[in-house]
């Protein structure tokens, strides 16, 4: 995108709301300003407010909270926040893959572990995720603050599926990261890359429409296709991250430093507590409402045969990020072995 498209969006807004923004780029602003790219209640939403209130109630600071569309799509606000007019941000891995390409290791299928006690551990003690993931950020001019899971994968299809063979020709729409269409195309399917907010509007569209076939998602479990079939894999969880403009962060005050990142600790340990039984309660919401949902939860043997075309999706992460993917990958499974040895 030219520096001509990028001023033309960004005066796209309001003059009010611009000016109001802008404000904010003051390092000693009381109002500080902070995007994320899902909807109200949703995980990030929910991380959010939780920054907001720690902070309003240790300081005499005050947070503003964008939720998707507000200030655009993913792609706007990281360059808002790159370009000093945002000053926190929330963005999966997902799409800032394309910014910073090491990111995409969180979509290398059976990489993670599946129970949620070694997931959390694995987040707070990692190397990878809290020494070289800040490094990678900073090349950005971004402030790692958190990274944290919002969920475990679960794919939607048309009809149930247990093979790979029986993904052959589905079509499935993700995240415009291509990592995530390896692993899909890995195990069968024909990924189609599509921006968020063009699922959720063609969502809305289905629904206004009364399509026949109900049409569902889990939000903690990332993007997928709308199908009445929910399929867990158990190939991975999803990963977000939430950072700050690193000019405007290395310009604060040691106080200020300090309660940010004590914000951005208290609200992983509230997230923790709030994703905890999400995906089953959004099941149980999800069957309530429709006699026509499957869920098929795969066996050992059945994930054995996707888990078996992992590795070519692991070639082509080390074929996109180079040695240093091959580092970042090396200190990942270290990790992880530490974590799961305890």
């Amino acid at each position: 995108m030219s520096n001509t498209s990028k001023f033309r969006k960004l005066a796209g807004f309001s003059a009010f709301a611009f000016a109001a923004i802008t404000a904010a780029n003051s390092v000693n602003a009381a109002n500080w300003r902070y995007a994320h790219e899902e909807y109200e209640g949703d995980v990030q939403d929910v991380y959010a407010y939780k920054f907001k209130e720690y902070v309003e109630e240790n300081s005499d600071h005050t947070v503003q909270v964008f939720r998707f569309g507000e200030l655009g799509e993913s792609d706007d606000i990281m360059e808002q926040t790159q370009a000093g007019i945002l000053n926190f941000v929330n963005q999966s891995p997902g799409f800032t893959g394309s910014l910073i390409p090491e990111a995409q290791i969180f979509f290398i299928p059976y990489l993670m572990p599946t129970d949620m006690e070694t997931v959390i551990t694995f987040f707070r003690e990692s190397k990878a995720i809290n020494e070289d993931f800040p490094e990678l950020y900073s090349e950005q001019g971004l402030e790692l603050l958190k990274m944290y899971p919002e969920g475990e994968m679960v794919v939607t299809v048309d009809e149930p599926v247990t093979s790979p063979e029986e993904f052959r020709n589905k079509k499935i729409r993700v995240m415009t990261n291509p990592l995530l269409s390896e692993t899909y195309s890995a195990f069968g399917a024909t990924p189609t890359p599509l921006p968020w907010g063009e699922v959720y509007g063609a969502l809305q569209t289905n629904m206004i429409q009364g399509q026949e076939n109900p049409i569902f998602w889990i939000e903690s479990g990332g993007l997928y296709e709308v199908s009445p079939n929910l399929v867990f894999t158990g190939h991975g969880w999803f990963t977000t991250a939430m950072m700050a403009n690193q000019n405007f962060y290395n310009g604060l005050s040691d106080e200020d430093k300090k309660l940010v990142r004590d914000a951005a600790d208290y609200a992983f340990e509230e997230i923790i507590v709030h994703i905890d039984g999400l995906a089953d309660e959004a099941l149980e919401k999800i069957q309530a409402a429709s006699d026509r949902v499957t869920v098929t939860r795969l066996n050992d043997e059945q994930i054995e045969a996707f888990r078996a075309r992992a590795p070519q999706v692991e070639e082509r992460f080390i074929n996109m990020t180079g040695e240093r993917g091959q580092q970042l990958l090396d200190q990942f499974k270290a990790d992880l072995e530490a974590v799961q040895g305890q």
